[in-house]
């Protein structure tokens, strides 16, 4: 019975740490207010900072800027790449701006003002699928990923499952009916 107690504390434990985590949170652009800007180097771009964070949907990005010098665009991937402010997705300029990152997959964003996205100014954020999320596939790729091309195809995450989660859950029936 005491085994039963403490498997079962266990399974509990894990499940908290698979879904517990995943409400959608607010994450400001650059981890800092004023990160929008001209980076100076490589190491401060934007690029950077968002391949080491993992994204889900639900979150939503911040944006803390001068609304009256400066603008975020959201575009598809080609007007990215070419620095194209002409046709954006989506355009604004408040100075606080809010994104609901609403689908996995890549959101691509250039600064509106004229030149800065030459400069350096963008930033590819790369939504994880539910899937990931849950399972422990490998994350989304990084916007260098993006880039360069097609990413390799996640594992599987069956075995994961199989060694983990299945039989913790298991046991944890097991242990309920026990002490019902």
């Amino acid at each position: 019975m005491a085994g039963c107690s403490r498997t079962a504390s266990a399974s509990v434990l894990l499940l908290f740490f698979l879904f517990g985590f995943s409400a959608a949170k607010e994450l400001l652009v650059g981890g800092k207010i004023n990160a929008w800007k001209i980076p100076s180097s490589e190491a401060d771009s934007l690029n950077q900072w968002a391949e080491k964070s993992r994204f889900k949907v639900g979150d939503h990005l911040v944006w803390k800027y001068d609304g009256g010098k400066d603008s975020v665009l959201q575009v598809n991937k080609e007007d990215y790449a070419n620095c194209n402010t002409s046709k954006p997705i989506e355009e604004y300029n408040d100075g606080n701006t809010k994104v609901k990152l609403d689908r996995p997959g890549p959101f691509y964003f250039i600064s509106g003002a004229k030149g800065h996205c030459e400069k350096g100014q963008k930033l590819i954020v790369v939504v994880m699928s539910p899937k990931q999320r849950y399972t422990g596939v490998s994350p989304a790729p990084s916007p260098a990923e993006l880039e360069e091309g097609p990413a390799a195809a996640p594992t599987s995450a069956v075995s994961v499952l199989q060694s983990g989660l299945v039989p913790a859950l298991g046991l944890l029936a097991i242990c309920v009916g026990f002490l019902i």
